[in-house]
């Protein structure tokens, strides 16, 4: 695992009408505070990365769809600098995935439906804060191709 991520498994709230998915409350111990709240859709088959944030925590989690969402470390003295994590999200793994600043991370639409990403942000989006690569430059050491076995 990466140094600072945390993934914190979630509850669903199952009847007969249908779910109730949590999230995110202010009393959790992830929490660091509240600058906006969005929702990213991502197609099967495609990639939304690499990107890293210089100030903002991310609080990812997916009620909708299938997504292998994948980490990687590069900040320097960091103990798990050079390393990549890969994390599948969705409804039958419902979890928190908390991303502290300075980690590139992008994911990869998985399944035969279009997943929603939520993200509950520490910060209002701010484009002069993050960086943005192509998902396959090689200075990120990984390859999004579907692995067999």
């Amino acid at each position: 695992m990466i140094d600072g991520v945390v993934i914190t498994p979630l509850r669903q709230f199952v009847d007969e009408r249908g779910k109730v998915m949590h999230m995110l409350r202010s009393d959790s111990p992830v929490f660091q505070g509240f600058g906006e709240i969005y929702f990213s859709m991502v197609n099967p088959g495609a990639i939304k990365g690499w990107h890293v944030h210089r100030r903002m925590v991310l609080n990812y989690a997916v009620p909708v769809g299938q997504i292998k969402f994948v980490l990687y470390d590069d900040r320097a003295g960091s103990p798990t600098n050079g390393q990549v994590q890969e994390i599948f999200m969705g409804p039958d793994a419902y979890a928190l995935v908390t991303v502290p600043p300075l980690v590139w991370n992008g994911f990869k639409g998985i399944g035969t439906e279009p997943a929603l990403v939520a993200n509950c942000a520490t910060i209002p989006h701010d484009p002069d804060e993050i960086d943005r690569r192509d998902p396959f430059d090689p200075a990120i050491p990984y390859d999004w191709s579907l692995r067999h076995g």
